[in-house]
């Protein structure tokens, strides 16, 4: 009886011992090959893929004008408010004229004083220059007497003291002359800068446009620019021409170009697209910190022009742009295009190191290990899983630029090849050529990934 329970005992051992190899054969390929791996696929395809660089920023004016005044003082008159549309030369604004009133006054009464002067010094010139003649007269004829020794030598040398005073006395008045014209010219551009700065207490518009921002209220007492940065007063904006202002990350700058087209959404305007046009590119880059830290993101400035036709439905009235200064905009610039390429969906490119050869290297001391990934680095190819009578094939392909979905395909791949575009783990790492795959339906494929 024990003997028999034993022999059972081993016969249900030997049979489980049977089942559990026979799973893992057939798990490993021992037994009927492996399992059929569950792919998606895709058919290679001719399309058109437009490469972009996006970046966000903010709307503005092409053309703004910040007003601060070149006196100070205080604004006793504002006479527009912010949104009004004015016109080149409009009186804006104020400020109070009185002190620069009476320095003009004070500079009329210098140069009215000084042309006094003037008036005094020709006149004295005019009495020394006929006092001049007189001495000179004499002295001629005092010189003709005593040459014929009809006078004493004193009398000549009285004579011809005389004409030589005479003679300074006119120069010296000429000279005075001289100087009561330049304190007259001087003056006179004392007066001229006074006049100039009681002009300046009137602020009128130098564009025509809209006054987007009014940043001082009647009362207020404002600085002036003349050795400093004056008070802001207002801005004058002509909203019929509007840009995109961005920052593009330094990867990426180059890679741009003038007059290169653009989408720009703007958040307030959710679900429409406007059309645009790349006008300016910095040379300078700016960079602003990315954390606390000393970590800095350089970027550059792109200004983007607005083209009119892509809003000009949005326009209501007599209003001259939709947007607003300051709206917050996301740009797509178009870098580069191709038409009729060979393309695949982006998560059917992946890569793969090479395999070693010898598997002696295992087991050898690793030196210059930076060479080596550089070298594995530089062996590294984008290949893609194409399906071939039901088996994955890998193919080493040549790529171009990409979109957000597809990725042109320059060589390895020819129009209507299936290539293998999921699951994600199986084409970037578990899928080999060789493996035997099966087509399944997108849905069913992600759902099944999804439970698990």
């Amino acid at each position: 009886m024990k003997k028999s329970n034993k022999m059972l005992w081993y016969l249900l051992s030997a049979v489980a011992l049977l089942i559990i190899v026979a799973f893992v054969g057939k798990k490993q390929g021992w037994i009927g090959g492996k399992d059929e791996v569950e792919v998606s696929i895709d058919p290679v395809s001719k399309l058109t893929i437009v490469e972009t660089v996006s970046a966000s920023g903010k709307i503005q004016p092409e053309i703004e004008v910040k007003l601060s005044p070149e006196v100070s003082g205080e604004l006793v008159e504002i006479y527009v408010k912010e949104g009004d549309r004015v016109k080149k030369g409009q009186l804006l604004c104020k400020i109070r004229p009185d002190f620069y009133a009476s320095d003009y006054s004070r500079s009329e009464a210098m140069v009215n004083e000084v042309k006094a002067n003037m008036a005094n010094s020709q006149a004295q010139l005019a009495s020394a220059e006929a006092t001049f003649k007189n001495a000179e007269a004499s002295y001629n004829r005092n010189q003709k007497l005593f040459q014929e020794k009809v006078i004493s030598q004193s009398e000549y040398d009285a004579a011809l003291a005389q004409y030589e005073e005479a003679k300074q006395r006119v120069s010296a008045a000429k000279q005075s002359v001289q100087a009561s014209r330049y304190n007259v010219a001087s003056t006179q551009a004392s007066l001229q800068q006074s006049g100039v700065n009681l002009a300046k207490t009137t602020i009128y518009s130098p564009i025509d446009g809209i006054v987007s921002l009014l940043s001082v209220k009647k009362g207020e007492r404002v600085l002036g620019t003349a050795q400093m940065q004056g008070t802001e007063i207002m801005r004058i904006a002509d909203l019929k021409s509007m840009e995109a202002v961005v920052d593009v990350n330094e990867n990426d700058i180059n890679r741009i170009s003038l007059n290169d087209t653009a989408d720009i959404e703007v958040d307030a305007f959710l679900g429409k697209k406007f059309k645009g046009v790349v006008t300016s590119i910095a040379n300078s880059a700016s960079t602003a910190s990315s954390t606390a830290t000393t970590d800095q993101v350089t970027n550059f400035q792109v200004k983007v022009h607005l083209i009119p036709s892509s809003y000009e439905q949005l326009l209501k009235g007599d209003t001259e742009s939709p947007f607003r200064p300051g709206l917050s905009s996301t740009v797509d610039i178009h870098t580069e295009k191709v038409t009729n390429s060979l393309s695949v969906p982006i998560q059917a490119v992946t890569t793969r190191e090479p395999e070693k050869k010898d598997d002696k290297d295992k087991d050898a001391p690793q030196k210059n290990d930076d060479k080596k990934s550089e070298k594995t680095l530089d062996q590294v190819q984008p290949l893609v899983f194409v399906m071939r009578n039901g088996v994955a094939q890998s193919v080493n392909v040549t790529t171009g630029i990409q979109n957000d979905s597809f990725i042109e395909i320059k060589s390895g791949l020819k129009d209507g090849d299936q290539v293998i575009t999921g699951p994600y783990l199986a084409v970037s790492k578990t899928l080999k050529s060789g493996d035997k795959v099966k087509k399944v339906e997108k849905d069913k494929l992600y759902a099944g990934e999804k439970k698990k």
